[in-house]
């Protein structure tokens, strides 16, 4: 398989279990594939199997931007690191969910925290954090 058929791929597949989180959190295939971590378990699969296939083959580095910069200018580098974005994010969307099934808060509140995830991953999370704490109160919880 060459580097863009695995990006498209991995790209296909990752929507799917966004699409389930927003659309059908509380259906019992979610739970299966998404929620009990299937999905970004598999995509950390492929993340893995492009790191011990194909890292160190660059002569980019994680020491300076410039040699950051540097792993991204091979295909399967910049795959591998599509696929850890799609991983995590989806992980993320994942706890996201669960953890405001847990605390009760209505699916529509979560909503927007979800699609920010799926597109900015970081303020997603963000977002949920200063959601969740409208309701509970605080900004950080001991157990998440």
């Amino acid at each position: 398989m060459k580097p863009d058929q695995l990006f498209t791929l991995c790209n296909s597949i990752a929507p799917i279990g966004w699409m389930l989180l927003v659309f059908a959190p509380r259906w019992r295939f979610t739970k299966v594939i998404v929620l009990s971590g299937v999905f970004p378990l598999l995509l950390a699969l492929v993340y893995a199997t492009l790191i011990i296939l194909f890292f160190g083959k660059s002569d980019g580095n994680f020491n300076s931007l410039a040699g950051v910069m540097r792993l991204f200018t091979d295909p399967w580098g910049v795959t591998a690191g599509w696929v850890h974005y799609l991983a995590f994010d989806l992980f993320v969307g994942t706890w996201v969910l669960s953890n405001s099934q847990k605390i009760g808060l209505p699916h529509l509140a979560t909503v927007p925290c979800l699609l920010l995830t799926f597109f900015f991953g970081p303020i997603g999370l963000l977002t949920y954090y200063l959601v969740r704490a409208s309701k509970t109160k605080k900004l950080l919880h001991e157990n998440f």
